[in-house]
């Protein structure tokens, strides 16, 4: 798995706090990691974007943005009212390439969910997943209302000819209700894929060294991690 997409069922659910747990979980093994973020939105420049939050929570990675754009909007829709060019799947692809000759994993980060546009033509993260045949993780919520988006965006990977490595819950609570602890469960058949780890809320407001020690038990063997969804607590 030297390249994996890492997307999500939404936005702001967690994809960048597991993508550095997977970081720090693949550093811990002696794995050299890169980071890509192909459009960042909303930070201004100057401002730490999401591969700066990676690379202090996880430690050694090389963190690669390829465009930021200021508002806190779908990657076109903020391209275009800054009048800057939107970021491509050729280019995500190619750039992932580069960094895959150099790196034992590549992480690419998309924004929000798997398909929102990243230009005019309606092409998304996905279209730069089929580019490098690469597998997608999907970072979904815990509680109600996550099987429904979490299928969708499964069916979307399936349509498109796109393996699903696996469901991460981006923000696992400290104390879950019925619904959440039921999809512990329900989100795997949803999905036809395993669920492969679940990310503490509160994980990114760690120290770097709390973080890296807890990542690989917040993350199945597939992510260099330890967790087993078998014998997770949070099932009913």
């Amino acid at each position: 798995m030297p390249v994996l997409i890492v997307s999500g069922t939404g936005t702001e659910i967690g994809k960048t706090v597991t993508t550095a747990a997977i970081a720090a979980a693949a550093r811990a093994q002696a794995r050299t990691v890169a980071v890509l973020k192909p459009a960042q939105t909303g930070v201004a420049p100057g401002e730490p974007g999401d591969v700066a939050e990676v690379e202090r929570l996880a430690g050694a990675v090389t963190a690669v943005e390829l465009a930021r754009f200021p508002e806190p909007l779908a990657p076109n829709t903020a391209a275009r009212r800054a009048g800057l060019k939107p970021v491509l799947p050729a280019e995500i692809a190619q750039a992932a390439k580069e960094l895959d000759q150099d790196h034992d994993l590549v992480l690419v980060e998309g924004a929000g969910g798997l398909l929102v546009h990243l230009d005019d033509t309606g092409s998304t993260l996905a279209d730069a997943a089929r580019l490098l045949d690469a597998p997608v993780l999907v970072v979904a919520q815990a509680g109600l209302g996550t099987l429904n988006v979490t299928q969708l965006t499964a069916e979307a990977l399936r349509a498109r000819g796109l393996r699903c490595a696996g469901v991460v819950i981006g923000s696992w609570p400290a104390e879950p209700g019925l619904a959440v602890r039921c999809n512990v469960a329900d989100l795997p058949v949803v999905a036809d894929a395993p669920l492969t780890g679940a990310v503490p809320e509160g994980a990114g407001g760690l120290t770097p060294e709390e973080f890296r020690a807890a990542a690989p038990g917040w993350l199945a063997p597939e992510l260099y991690g330890t967790w087993d969804a078998t014998t997770f607590t949070g099932a009913p």
